[in-house]
């Protein structure tokens, strides 16, 4: 970590050029002489990614940042702050810390908080910032986590882990066996030191999977903003072994979508189904990410569309979690009798069709964007059919 770097000059000249074309700049060099023109880039290109990520970082004096994949990789404030709620109690350690912005809202909620980072540099980082920020109740300490366990006699009343996939792996499934550290051959280590264990994953990976490879889960939450799957968060508890509770919220800026429900539920109940009725509802990601789409109809009173489709449909409107709209029209799907409602431009989803929004906007001449909405979907006849809707009106 150079400490050239806090210097007043060089924090104006970050500052100044954070909406520079940083080619230029490459080209031009560094203006300061123990500074590399690398290290100014890579502080104004981490630190133009924390403006919306992490504004408390953003906008605090003297932040020293690591390199952008750090910043990429870290949790967003929004993230960490709905962790942070979910715990409390003395002690917590973080046996992967990273860039540490989970410890920071941990530790507003727990008394002693304890960062591990193997990597040197990014730990002295880490403890610099904590400073700045006066996070008083974080200890930082450089050295693999899970080492720093072995040859501790602590106990902590949480233990939170955040596992990187190794760059071997391909493709979109992925296992927990297949990060570092690897977590489902480490849990009796864990256990050795808490009762409870959080673990954070990347969406990625299948709900399924990861049950499957732990033990003692008793809670996954699936955690969405503005309806894209941040991350999942995984409670593991000593010695438990009863249902899995699923928890599911997706949060916005002016409200939370909730959707709980038990894991074994799922494959227990049928939902009931129907034609479109005067309003549809399509769930959010978090919502869909859980697999919950049997209960979303028994537990809302609403009415499935189609088995595959995920759409759901009501007489009258809900409050639901999601998007919601009033129906104007249901159509079969063909061109005829699409071409004579003369819609020019839309906002197009699809649900269980065999044709992409491109090909669909191609093929009826429709641009995006305006007022109206269409699903192309399949109905519980397994028709092909097209539903117009609206924004609802607010009362």
């Amino acid at each position: 970590m150079n400490k050239d770097l806090l210097n007043t000059t060089v924090q104006e000249f970050i500052n100044t050029h954070l909406n520079t074309n940083t080619t230029n700049l490459v080209l031009k060099g560094s203006p300061f002489k123990n500074i590399d023109i690398k290290d100014l880039i890579e502080q104004i290109e981490a630190k133009k990614r924390c403006k919306k990520k992490l504004p408390t970082w953003y906008n605090a004096d003297h932040i020293i940042y690591p390199n952008k994949l750090n910043i990429e990789q870290t949790s967003s404030e929004i993230t960490a702050k709905y962790k942070a709620e979910l715990i409390s109690g003395e002690s917590l350690i973080d046996v992967t810390g990273g860039f540490g912005v989970d410890d920071y809202y941990f530790s507003k909620h727990v008394n002693h908080v304890t960062h591990c980072e193997i990597n040197n540099t990014l730990s002295n980082i880490v403890s610099h910032n904590f400073n700045t920020l006066k996070a008083n109740r974080i200890k930082t300490i450089t050295g693999d986590g899970l080492a720093y366990l072995k040859n501790s006699k602590n106990t902590y009343d949480w233990i939170y882990i955040d596992p990187s996939r190794r760059h071997d792996t391909k493709g979109k499934v992925f296992f927990l066996n297949d990060c570092l550290p690897n977590v489902p051959q480490h849990l009796n280590l864990l256990f050795n030191h808490t009762n409870k264990i959080m673990i954070k994953t990347s969406p990625l990976l299948d709900l399924s999977v990861g049950v499957s490879e732990l033990n003692h889960v008793k809670s996954i939450h699936i955690i969405a903003v503005n309806n894209e799957v941040k991350e999942l968060l995984w409670f593991l508890e000593k010695e438990y072994n009863q249902g899995i509770s699923i928890k599911t919220i997706n949060l916005t800026k002016t409200k939370r979508e909730l959707f709980d429900f038990k894991w074994q539920d799922e494959s227990k109940v049928q939902p009931s189904y129907s034609k479109p009725l005067n309003y549809i509802y399509e769930p959010n990601s978090a919502i869909l990410k859980s697999g919950a789409f049997k209960l979303v109809s028994q537990k809302l009173n609403i009415f499935k569309l189609q088995k595959h489709s995920h759409l759901y449909t009501s007489n009258s409107l809900i409050d639901f979690p999601g998007r919601s709209f009033k129906i104007r029209a249901t159509l079969p799907y063909n061109k005829k009798a699409l071409k004579k409602e003369n819609i020019t431009k839309a906002n197009i989803a699809t649900r269980n069709f065999p044709e992409s929004v491109q090909q669909i906007r191609k093929k009826f001449n429709i641009k995006d964007g305006g007022e109206l909405y269409l699903f192309f979907t399949t109905n519980i006849n397994n028709e092909r059919i097209v539903v117009i809707c609206e924004k609802p009106e607010i009362t």
